[in-house]
């Protein structure tokens, strides 16, 4: 099922929308990932949401910024698939659409993201590359991955889209 994705700034928002969104980054990234941290920073209202609904839940969100506006350069965070909607490739169409709402929106293709250990070959699969060094953030190993090149450049290990 491809999902439709919808981007707003945070006075698009609607009420609903927000709650629905901090509540699937607190189930995530506070509950499961048992991480106790200031998920509401004051960044939100800097951001771009892009986000998608199945049945009328919240399964897919990123937050997404301008170049100077979190890091030097436009940026992704908060990238998150609803724990059991993770089986469905859902991840890879957020990362695409969100690629693209960044060249997009932000005339930008030099893209950064704080990954989660873990995910390193999920990001290398839509471009990006480890930079730095890695480090604790909440407790939970990361590190600092980039993408600079042509726009879009997926490439699904399994070779579908």
């Amino acid at each position: 099922m491809k999902l439709d994705f919808k981007l707003k700034s945070f006075s698009e928002l609607s009420i609903t929308e927000l709650y629905d969104i901090l509540q699937l980054r607190s189930e995530v990234f506070v509950v499961e990932q048992d991480c106790v941290y200031q998920d509401i920073d004051g960044k939100d209202e800097k951001a771009l949401h892009l986000f998608a609904f199945k049945n009328k839940i919240l399964v897919a969100y990123a937050r997404l910024f301008g170049p100077g506006d979190y890091f030097k350069d436009a940026s992704i965070g908060r990238v998150i698939i609803k724990e059991n909607e993770r089986k469905f490739g859902y991840g890879h169409q957020l990362m695409k659409a969100a690629n693209t709402a960044v060249e997009t929106h932000f005339n930008s293709t030099k893209i950064h993201l704080s990954a989660q250990q873990y995910l390193v070959k999920f990001y290398n699969a839509h471009g990006y590359k480890e930079v730095g060094e890695g480090y604790l953030e909440d407790g939970i190993p990361h590190i600092g991955m980039e993408k600079s090149s042509p726009p879009n450049s997926y490439r699904d290990p399994q070779g579908g889209e």
